[in-house]
């Protein structure tokens, strides 16, 4: 079947490997010029970690990985509240655990994809399924005819809004922004350590990264925010009022802001939606079932989804109408209980009182005790979804 996935982010390009595994023609559209660059750094494990093993990733991925050694949270005047051994996260997963920028993973899986039609600068923003083929009307003026179209555009998924209805039908806003960004030669360094500084609903922190560089990641709740600004200068300028009376780095990291080229943002929210495919078009990743940004496992489980969506096209020879249902009926229960999780998770960067940022350190200091580590923290790492085994092309 020649299938369309609109978004080349990671959903898209794994369902595209894999869909090309079994001997379907994928067709990746995105409307950025290239791909992106930049964002933030995430944790990969689970699901998407098994995934990466059976692509045969893992060498690729360890080339841009971190393998982190240290979180660590600081009070007003640097002095530390908490530390971890992060190593006690890869005892939990069996050691199949990394630290990587998002754009690097995706990186790879693109590259994994090689011979795979991409069209960047071109989306879908218009489409009409007939009931034996879906009609994409893209965004350089062109109409074509595919098999089935795949919504692989994330949070604010443009495929999800055309055939589904409005994001705010199925947006659930946790009550946080996000910003990040990065800056050359800012100092001091701690490499390998995840170093943060929380007050009362904002949450400030850094990675240190290879070329002298060094990500920093802003939270903080909606509320402090008012209107949501609009572009970068907008951003800036939030970002210096709410964050500026902060201690530890505030002000030196906000003092070089103007620097910032590239400056990602947005609110922190989950997508929830009893059912993510329609005719001949379906759903993968955020765009179907946003954990959010703070749950610590979003991309492991996008992949997830872009595998078992192909392998049940696989194992029904085509069927789109069977694979759809069981990919729904197998992985949603999964993903609802993930969702669940992530918002007792998000409360982790930036409780609401001093109180709460006290009881944060104080059970990260307590995690750190060895036979404490799997009672605090083996529910966050439990993966109980055994991925399926499909037949081979």
């Amino acid at each position: 079947m020649r299938i369309a996935i609109n978004g080349c982010g990671v959903a898209g390009p794994t369902l595209a490997w894999w869909l090309r595994h079994y001997g379907h023609e994928p067709v990746l559209f995105e409307h950025a010029p290239a791909l992106r660059t930049g964002g933030y750094v995430i944790d990969f494990w689970g699901t998407g970690y098994q995934i990466a093993e059976k692509m045969a990733l893992i060498p690729d991925l360890m080339q841009d990985a971190y393998i982190m050694q240290k979180l660590q949270t600081v009070g007003r005047r640097g002095q530390t509240t908490s530390s971890l051994d992060i190593g006690i996260f890869r005892n939990l997963v069996d050691g199949r655990y990394l630290s990587i920028a998002r754009s690097d993973l995706a990186r790879h899986v693109f590259a994994a994809c090689h011979g795979v039609e991409a069209r960047f600068g071109v989306s879908v923003v218009g489409l009409e399924d007939s009931g034996d083929a879906v009609s994409a009307k893209l965004s350089d003026g062109r109409q074509e005819q595919f098999d089935l179209l795949i919504g692989a555009d994330g949070l604010h998924s443009r495929v999800r809004s055309l055939v589904f209805g409005p994001q705010a039908d199925f947006e659930v806003p946790l009550g946080y922004q996000v910003a990040a960004f990065t800056l050359t030669g800012y100092r001091p360094r701690q490499d390998l350590a995840y170093v943060s500084h929380t007050e009362p609903s904002r949450h400030i922190a850094r990675v240190s990264l290879r070329d002298d560089k060094t990500l920093f990641l802003f939270i903080c709740a909606t509320d402090l925010i008012g209107q949501s600004p609009q572009d970068d200068a907008g951003r800036k300028a939030m970002l210096r009022r709410v964050f500026g009376e902060m201690g530890w780095e505030a002000r030196a990291i906000l003092a070089r802001l103007d620097e910032v080229e590239e400056l990602y943002y947005d609110r922190v929210s989950q997508i929830r939606q009893p059912v993510w495919c329609k005719g001949r078009v379906a759903l993968v990743g955020d765009a179907a079932a946003c954990p959010s940004l703070l749950a610590g496992e979003g991309t492991g489980l996008a992949m997830t989804e872009a595998y078992v969506l192909a392998g049940e096209l696989a194992r029904a020879k085509g069927d789109h109408v069977a694979a759809f249902a069981a990919y729904q009926t197998m992985l949603q229960p999964y993903l609802a209980r993930k969702q669940a999780a992530a918002l007792k998770f998000a409360g982790f960067f930036a409780p609401k009182t001093q109180a709460m940022v006290v009881v944060r350190d104080l059970l990260t200091n307590l995690a750190a005790v060895p036979f404490l580590a799997k009672l605090i923290l083996g529910p966050s790492f439990r993966n109980d979804l055994v991925l399926p085994q499909y037949p081979k092309p």
